[in-house]
């Protein structure tokens, strides 16, 4: 988009006709208030009017050899480079039939010949003054559309920027130095865009950039983790009682730490309600079996359902310190396994054929040998860990 700073102050009028004396004639009528190109065939006008700088406004013959000014205008006006250009015909021809066909053509004037030199500067500058107005109000429009994109760009980005920063933070009570988080952003997308694929009724609400959202909210799905003690994340041994009940209260505690992030924004972004839907539900299960609200079949957020496959699968196949991992294969039975119990039907069904891809992300974002090092210190330390968390009163 040219800067309307950046225009010439004079306008540029193109004058077309194949008789010399009347492109002196117009031309040196017109030279004192505005810059003047002339052509003397149509061809010629064609490459003027597209080319840069085009014309602020036409003066068209209409009888020309080869190519007449009805073709003219025909084809400026066809061509979309060119067909906002106002055309004013200036010709001989004075039957009502032929100025009829002129602004049947899209011509804006139609000045017959011999001219009135005042009426012609009159009519000439009224169409410029029109033309200038146009040229504002679209150059407004394209401006408030570009910023409008800026503006949606900028606040995608900070989205970006908030959930990584919170998530980073979340890492820290996990692995930072693993690819966890990596590992989960690409299994949603990937489960999510193949959820869409087959199911139909779900394809323009789970479109790309909603695959790519639910990709990033998945990250904060284990922002509760903050509250809890190394003896609960790395416990090598079934946690029961107050442990257990200390484990299943991170989801409250995650989904109160985003409540209260979207009460100070006063709206609710989508990414965060579905961070939010992620951190609160992802352990329901679809037989009503699962925790914080035993919540059952389409009663849990689709985010959450979706989550639950995500994360099962990669609890079974990332390496852990303080227990084997499962192969690939095994991982997938024992989802399938658990479809209509555990897991959503549908969520199981896009996870199955999408399980290769499953297995190419985890094989390109494996935990390298510092990460289980770094692991295998915190339990370590976390076996000797002496302070006592306790749920707050309900």
């Amino acid at each position: 988009m040219v800067d309307m700073l950046d225009r010439p102050d004079q306008p540029l009028v193109l004058l077309v006709d194949d008789m010399p004396e009347n492109l002196t004639l117009m031309s040196e009528l017109l030279a004192d208030s505005y810059r003047v190109k002339v052509a003397n065939h149509g061809a010629k006008a064609l490459r003027i009017a597209a080319g840069d700088p085009a014309p602020d406004l036409i003066l068209l013959d209409i009888m020309m050899p080869e190519m007449d000014g009805y073709e003219v205008c025909r084809r400026l006006k066809a061509d979309p480079a060119t067909a906002e250009i106002p055309v004013i015909f200036l010709t001989a021809k004075t039957e009502q039939a032929d100025e009829q066909q002129g602004f049947d053509l899209g011509a804006v004037d139609y000045i017959t010949k011999p001219i009135s030199p005042p009426i012609v500067l009159a009519r000439v500058r009224a169409q410029l003054q029109l033309k200038a107005s146009a040229d504002f109000l679209r150059d407004k429009s394209e401006y408030l559309e570009w910023e409008v994109r800026r503006r949606t760009r900028d606040i995608q980005r900070l989205q970006e920027v908030t959930i990584e920063a919170m998530a980073s933070l979340a890492a820290m009570r996990d692995n930072p130095c693993g690819k966890h988080l990596a590992r989960i952003e690409r299994y949603m997308v990937e489960l999510t865009a193949t959820l869409a694929r087959q199911q139909p009724l779900l394809t323009a609400e789970l479109d790309q950039a909603r695959a790519t959202q639910l990709g990033k909210s998945a990250l904060l799905h284990g922002i509760g983790k903050l509250v809890l003690p190394d003896r609960i994340l790395l416990s090598p041994v079934p946690l029961q009682g107050d442990d257990l009940k200390l484990l299943h209260g991170h989801t409250t505690a995650g989904r109160d730490a985003l409540m209260a992030a979207e009460a100070k924004l006063g709206s609710v972004p989508d990414f965060l309600r579905d961070a939010r839907d992620i951190v609160y539900s992802q352990h329901e299960q679809w037989d009503g079996g699962g925790y914080p609200q035993g919540l059952r079949g389409e009663q849990i957020p689709l985010a959450a359902r979706l989550m639950a496959v995500v994360g099962t699968y990669e609890e079974l196949t990332s390496r852990h310190t303080y227990r084997q991992s499962v192969e690939h294969a095994d991982a997938v039975a024992q989802i399938s396994a658990a479809s209509g119990t555990r897991f959503d039907p549908s969520a199981v069904l896009a996870f199955i054929e999408a399980a290769d891809r499953f297995a190419v992300i985890a094989r390109e974002h494996a935990d390298d040998a510092a990460a289980i090092h770094y692991e295998l210190q915190r339990l370590e330390e976390s076996l000797g860990e002496s302070i006592e968390l306790t749920l707050p009163p309900s």
